[in-house]
């Protein structure tokens, strides 16, 4: 999972101060902390990109418990539920019923079911048909509570799973577990890739998620790639007949990223893999902003200057820009006016926005850290919510909808009620490092009609969106 070094983030105007306690947290983690706590010296928050947490978990997942954390406001999953217009779905028994979800992290959760249990109970949803585990790249190492980056997928997976099920409740679910970490670059890939080739050999499952990814400057080029066979999963996937759809996360650094140090960001605009890969679908983040009439609309997910989270130090923000590695595919020749000669990334943007993250419930063993209810946000947020819109569209098509890019792309060009543009925001970030400190700006793209890499082609309506993508028309 990329890491970035954070030298300092204000989390909640009001109720958090600025600090970072650099020996309290993980490298590539910034640790927030309330006025209170600030003397003392105790933590409150590890904000990582992809997932931030309280060091102190929420008893219940109330808006006041989320607020005295010093956030503005959280979202549940009848909200997000709410925000792409699911409802219609599920009074006509599209919920994802026969359908399979796969979710790839390093390590995985060891109290997943469990914690998955209490999510739906608190926010009453059924249960899947059924959540399996399965290890195809080997055994996964003992779970240490004192081990940062396995607690940290342990946050990973929680967060992929309950939003990855409240989008498709009637979807069964399938966490394919790896026993080494993915950071940058080679390292955590091969069994990744080991994994996958599995999944998609035996025709486990629709769609695979992948909340992670590795900025394309820390490979020494696609030559590296292909001679590790890093993309052989998404070949033999778009071989299949009925293959799955393939996702990643566009990444929560706007258009920076950090080097294979995991700390220092690159001081020129770059992106990622595996969302850059032509034959993955790239999700990026947006903030939902309600409206009146319990209605929302979506912005480009930046919080690199909000009052609420960033405070011009740290790039947190929806990834997205122009790959090094690949060239413009087919399906973006409609789009050469934004993209150029090069594949541009994301394709697609569902909510990912940190000043409204999203409720997760997790109780795995973690130094510190008790059992209770977490904020989360980014990408990693967006990616599985996405997978879920899969799955409901999958279940229309009564198959697997394989590559889906120039479907979306179609629907893009012909402005199909599936696709909603979004207009407002931009991932330009700001951030610090060096020595002595230095202040770079790195200025990314506009949020705009039609195509743009910050979110791609817009974000969702899913009532629309599953029919369309399967080819179908909504019943009236």
């Amino acid at each position: 999972m990329r890491k970035g070094k954070v030298t300092g983030l204000a989390v909640g105007a009001t109720a958090l101060a600025l600090g970072v306690i650099a020996a309290a947290a993980p490298a590539g983690s910034a640790v927030t902390k309330s006025a209170a706590s600030a003397a003392a010296g105790t933590p409150t928050s590890v904000i990582k990109p992809g997932v931030i947490h309280p060091l102190a978990g929420m008893s219940a997942p109330s808006q006041a418990n989320c607020v005295a954390l010093g956030f503005y406001h959280c979202i549940t999953p009848q909200q997000v539920e709410t925000a792409y217009n699911l409802a219609p779905l599920y009074r006509h028994g599209i919920t994802g019923k026969g359908e399979t979800i796969v979710i790839v992290d390093s390590f995985g959760s060891p109290t997943i079911k469990k914690d998955l249990a209490v999510f739906d109970r608190q926010f009453q949803l059924p249960a899947p048909p059924s959540i399996k585990i399965i290890t195809p790249a080997g055994t996964i190492p003992k779970w240490n509570p004192d081990n940062s980056d396995m607690t940290g997928w342990g946050g990973e997976t929680t967060l992929d799973v309950e939003y990855a099920h409240s989008i498709a409740p009637g979807a069964n679910i399938l966490l394919v577990e790896t026993p080494v970490s993915e950071t940058e670059g080679v390292t955590g890939f091969p069994q990744i890739v080991e994994a996958e080739n599995y999944v998609v050999k035996h025709h486990l499952g629709g769609v695979i998620s992948q909340s992670f990814s590795a900025t394309e400057q820390t490979f020494t080029g696609l030559g590296q790639i292909n001679r590790y066979h890093l993309r052989s999963a998404y070949v033999q996937a778009a071989q299949e007949e009925d293959g799955p759809t393939v996702l990643a996360a566009s990444g929560d650094s706007g258009v920076a990223d950090v080097g294979l140090d995991q700390e220092t960001y690159y001081t020129h605009r770059v992106t990622s893999w595996p969302d850059s890969d032509p034959l993955v679908t790239g999700v990026g983040g947006t903030e939902l902003v309600a409206g009146k009439g319990n209605t929302y609309t979506s912005v480009a997910w930046n919080d690199t200057y909000n009052p609420h989270l960033g405070d011009g130090t740290v790039p947190y923000a929806t990834g997205g820009g122009l790959s090094v590695l690949f060239s413009r595919p087919f399906y973006q020749d409609g789009v050469k006016n934004v993209v150029g000669s090069a594949r541009g990334v994301p394709d697609v943007s569902m909510n990912g926005a940190c000043t409204s993250p999203v409720f997760t419930y997790q109780s795995f063993p973690q130094q510190g850290t008790p059992a209770g209810w977490y904020p989360s946000c980014g990408t990693s947020e967006s990616t599985p919510e996405f997978a879920g819109i899969v799955a409901l569209a999958d279940q229309v098509a009564g198959h697997p909808l394989g590559l889906i890019n120039p479907t979306l792309y179609w629907l893009s060009a012909e402005r199909a009620p599936g696709i909603v543009p979004v207009t407002s925001g931009n991932n330009t970030v700001t951030f610090t490092q060096g020595t002595p400190v230095k202040t770079y700006t790195l200025h990314g793209f506009k949020a705009q009609a039609g195509y743009s890499l910050v979110d791609g082609v817009g974000t969702v309506n899913g009532w629309y969106l599953a029919y369309e993508l399967a080819g179908r028309t909504p019943p009236r």
